[in-house]
């Protein structure tokens, strides 16, 4: 009997997953090295039906029809715009070229996911923004993968039962010559506090050696501490992130981890730990599994790619999903990268 239902459940969760298909086409332009790794993988999963894979290279072009069986591969941009039966484009080019990108496919009219940068200043997202609704506001998605990661989601759940009190964050890798370390990289961890926190203010500051900043942010309730770095290793690259609140303290690691643990009891305000010692019981909230190989402990579930991807296609095809990293959700971000630029 328990040996039944056992393989119920498994043939249940294995229809429930057959049973999720898509009725629109897709396009993708770009092909870059983030693409392959962690975006490609969850269209395939997902089974979304990609149409079109856009380049700049006609030999490209041509290696991808070779490897992406039944994908057709284009130089045009205009093509894939013109195809009434594409409804969404997922776009991961270069960053410099997002913007113009971004603006065809809106006054196409159809929907767009725009890897982070979406542009390179708060005055072309802005006109992105007046772009989408002039067109009838089809959906607008930012790649800002970490407000769909698990620990995130729960993290900004738990917080708004809370009285913050401060929070301390670190994001710190090697060095980063390929690109603009603000827009590129240090978006992720700004990002992440106007989405956890609301529109900050700066209260300090300094810019030091290797693009590196050292920051006090306020926001309406709470306010912290952020240093960015390019200063440090790649290969011990550390995102953490500290919330103090007056219950406890939470603590966040790389996007794998969420942890809990309880401020002591007062007595007449005096720490009761002070006078009987006891050691501090510390819940761990989120965990992800290296044992098992399942989706929920891929690298790309716990990071959002996932999460990111699924709502949009689910947003598009039924308007159910909430698109919490559309164009305007992001104008705070956008305003404090042009303070620190």
């Amino acid at each position: 009997m328990i040996q039944a239902a056992i393989d119920r459940f498994k043939r249940m969760r294995t229809e429930r997953f057959l049973c999720q298909t898509y009725q629109y086409q897709y396009a993708f332009v770009g092909m870059g090295q983030h693409s392959l790794t962690n975006l490609y993988p969850v269209l395939h999963y997902l089974g979304v039906p990609l149409k079109y894979i856009c380049v700049t290279s006609e030999r490209k072009a041509q290696l991808i029809e070779r490897k992406f069986v039944g994908v057709k591969a284009t130089t045009s941009l205009d093509e894939i715009l013109k195809d009434e039966t594409i409804k969404g484009v997922f776009v991961s080019a270069s960053p410099s070229a997002h913007f113009s990108i971004a603006s065809k496919v809106l006054q196409s009219g159809k929907s767009l996911f725009i890897e982070k940068p979406p542009c390179q200043s708060l005055e072309e997202l802005d006109r992105l923004i007046a772009l989408q609704q002039q067109c009838g506001s089809p959906v607008a998605m930012v790649g800002l993968q970490k407000r769909h990661a698990p620990a995130i989601q729960l993290l900004k759940k738990r917080l708004q039962k809370e009285h913050l009190i401060n929070y301390d964050l670190h994001y710190l890798t090697g060095a980063y010559p390929e690109g603009n370390a603000l827009l590129d990289l240090y978006i992720h961890p700004l990002d992440l506090v106007c989405y956890l926190f609301g529109k900050p203010e700066i209260l300090c500051c300094r810019q030091i050696a290797n693009g590196s900043y050292i920051l006090m942010l306020q926001h309406p309730h709470i306010a912290g501490t952020l240093e960015l770095s390019t200063a440090y290793k790649w290969m011990s690259a550390e995102e953490t992130l500290k919330v103090c609140t007056h219950s406890g303290v939470y603590n966040l690691s790389q996007m794998e981890s969420l942890s809990y643990t309880s401020n002591p009891s007062t007595i007449l305000g005096i720490p009761t730990e002070k006078l009987h010692a006891k050691n501090s019981t510390v819940e761990s909230l989120y965990q992800r599994n290296n044992f098992t190989p399942i989706l929920a402990n891929n690298q790309i579930y716990s990071q959002g790619y996932y999460s990111e991807i699924e709502a949009f296609v689910s947003q598009v095809e039924k308007g159910k999903s909430e698109v919490i990293s559309g164009l305007k959700s992001v104008r705070d971000t956008y305003e404090l990268l042009q303070s620190l630029s």
